[in-house]
């Protein structure tokens, strides 16, 4: 094989890695980008101007569509592979992978089933392209893009926009600085009326990338010929005109060959009084080989942005494969372990949140600070320490026999009254370090990329999660409820020794029995049991966060999948399974990212492999 073909098989072969994967004219910008950055030549023609005959005899058969009016109504990307002599010819679809076709007539069936399925059976045109590779002997490597004709007027069953919509869609090839324009125009009309090269001229100004074949030679009029065009006089390009004889109608009715067609082509030009001279320039033949030419001169050229973008790619590839995980393994043991690294993925997210790694976890502090402090202010212990309410209390408690030095039954009912207003602060705390813990666990469920191609799983750790944090939940609130009823259970004796002695040294007990009932007596109860509530609380503010965080947050960081682990080391090879099934989309997006992979691989390794003459 030649460099040449090297080169533009090459092109062709990641053209055709893009078309299978559905890059090409997909939303995904680096892979629409590597397509654009390879070389590609696009037909344009009017309508009738014998674009679908030259793509015939370059092909070397007769395989698309005909008829009146439009009949090219989707784009035809059609990838040429040169194959060795002696193998057969054959096609294939980009949306048929498994499917070879050896007859040409079902290749046309197909382009036109294909293009009804998309349009419908009416006039109308749609961007989205048809991909077709043709296998043969007589090819040269290439790719062609055949494009709807350009047109003026709207037929029946047309919109009337359907010029403009033509034209945009023609000039979306056309506008790509890598797309080389194969602009057909009749020779038995006038040059400057010719759709393509108006078209040509307005995106390829200087004429570079474009080459202007002449159809229809042999139907011009007797003694005209197209010579002034055919060497530049009429309107000069900087790649060269080619000529080209196509097959009669007569003929295609006939349905003569197309290597006999070319046979005949060759002798028109060859016997040719006008064109003679220019005959080893003419001709689909040459065409095809000036076309190859130039491509791998701009292939040349092209290379190291192409590898630049294969490169690029590759890099993008193995970072999201890396992101989606490996697929999942069949043996029940290598499931188990998955979960379980799955598991503890997980596990140690939540703990990077809890310890400071992540935020979220301070969170828990502010409850401690603010929030239970704040709770604990908003008590109504001024409106249990009233003097009216120290009063009821202590005489209630007295009962028929006043209390004859200090009114022990009424301190107690006071104070374990005082005391019972901090089981709602203290069980409010409980659940506030709950719905931290809680949204940390929502939190680490989204951070864990690993999890997310498992949903049942995910969903699966996430409710035994939150089942181990109610059970943590619970624990944690008989804890501090029992922290309350241990300190209304017992009173410090100190507290109470105090009072006797508070009434010696008022050194006049006649005063005293007067002041037992007197307002100063009862505010000097609501003083005293004030003092003892507040110390109370101060020792609650500090004892009910630890028990909080021994019995949720040490625990939810030490056991909070103790249970799962437990309850998945009992499942067995199905239950396993459907715990690990995974979205079908990742799955697919997996597959063929792992394809793209390995066939930009291996567009690299033969564009290293490409021996430079």
């Amino acid at each position: 094989m030649t460099t040449m073909e090297s080169l533009i098989g090459l092109v062709n072969r990641i053209q055709m890695a893009c078309t299978a994967l559905g890059d090409y004219g997909g939303d995904d910008e680096a892979f629409s980008s590597l397509w654009d950055a390879l070389p590609s030549v696009a037909v344009v023609g009017g309508q009738s101007s014998g674009k679908s005959s030259v793509l015939e005899s370059i092909v070397g058969r007769d395989f698309l569509p005909r008829g009146s009016g439009i009949v090219t109504r989707r784009p035809l990307v059609l990838q040429l592979h040169k194959i060795d002599e002696g193998q057969e010819e054959y096609a294939e679809f980009a949306h048929l992978p498994d499917r070879r076709f050896t007859d040409f007539s079902l290749v046309r069936k197909e382009i036109q089933d294909e293009t009804d399925r998309v349009t419908g059976k009416t006039k109308q045109i749609s961007p989205i392209p048809i991909h077709l590779s043709i296998y043969s002997p007589n090819v040269v490597n290439l790719t062609l893009i055949d494009l709807p004709g350009l047109t003026k007027v709207a037929i029946e069953g047309q919109p009337e926009s359907i010029a403009q919509d033509i034209e945009a869609m023609v000039r979306s090839f056309v506008d790509k600085p890598n797309c080389i324009i194969l602009a057909i125009s009749p020779a038995n009309q006038d040059i400057a009326t010719s759709d393509a090269i108006k078209l040509s001229r307005e995106v390829d100004p200087m004429g570079e990338r474009t080459f202007g074949v002449l159809t229809k030679l042999d139907l011009m009029d007797k003694g005209t010929n197209a010579l002034d065009v055919l060497e530049g006089r009429s309107y000069r390009l900087q790649q060269p005109w080619v000529g080209v004889v196509n097959r009669s109608q007569a003929d295609i009715n006939r349905s003569v060959d197309m290597i006999l067609a070319r046979q005949k082509e060759k002798e028109y030009f060859a016997t040719s009084p006008d064109y003679g001279h220019l005959a080893s320039k003419m001709g689909s033949e040459y065409l095809a080989k000036l076309l190859s030419k130039h491509l791998e001169s701009v292939i040349r050229a092209r290379i190291p942005s192409i590898t630049s973008l294969i490169n690029k790619t590759i890099e993008e590839l193995e970072s999201e494969l890396d992101h989606l995980g490996r697929p999942v393994a069949i043996d029940a043991g290598a499931q188990l372990y998955t979960i379980l690294d799955l598991c503890r993925a997980f596990d140690r997210i939540f703990k990077e949140h809890l310890e400071g790694g992540r935020p979220g976890g301070d969170r828990i502090y502010g409850v401690f600070d603010n929030q239970l402090p704040a709770a604990l202010r908003k008590l109504p212990l001024d409106r249990h320490l009233s003097m009216q309410n120290v009063r009821k209390v202590v005489s209630e408690a007295d009962g028929y026999q006043p209390h004859l030095i200090a009114p022990e039954q009424g301190y107690r009912r006071l104070i374990e009254g005082a005391l019972n207003y901090f089981r709602g602060p203290s069980e409010a705390t409980v659940d506030a370090v709950h719905f931290v813990l809680k949204e940390l666990v929502r939190k680490s469920m989204e951070e864990c990329q690993e999890l997310k191609r498992f949903p049942t799983l995910q969903s699966t750790i996430a409710a035994a999660a939150n089942e181990a944090l109610e059970r943590f939940r619970e624990d944690s609130k008989k804890t501090v409820i029992r922290l309350v009823d241990m300190e209304a259970s017992y009173l410090t004796v100190e507290f109470f020794r105090r009072l006797p002695q508070e009434v010696e040294k008022g050194g006049n007990p006649a005063a005293t029995t007067v002041d037992r009932y007197s307002e100063g007596h009862f505010r000097r109860i609501g003083s005293n049991v004030s003092s003892y509530v507040n110390m109370v609380l101060e020792t609650l503010k500090n004892s009910v966060p630890k028990a909080v965080v021994y019995c949720q947050v040490k625990e939810a960081k030490q056991s909070l999948l103790n249970h799962f682990y437990t309850y998945i080391g009992k499942k067995e090879g199905k239950q396993l399974v459907d715990l690990l099934d995974e979205d079908p989309a990742l799955m697919e997006r997996r597959l063929q990212c792992a394809k793209r992979l390995e066939l930009y691989k291996k567009s690299r390794d033969e564009i290293d492999s490409v021996s430079w003459v």
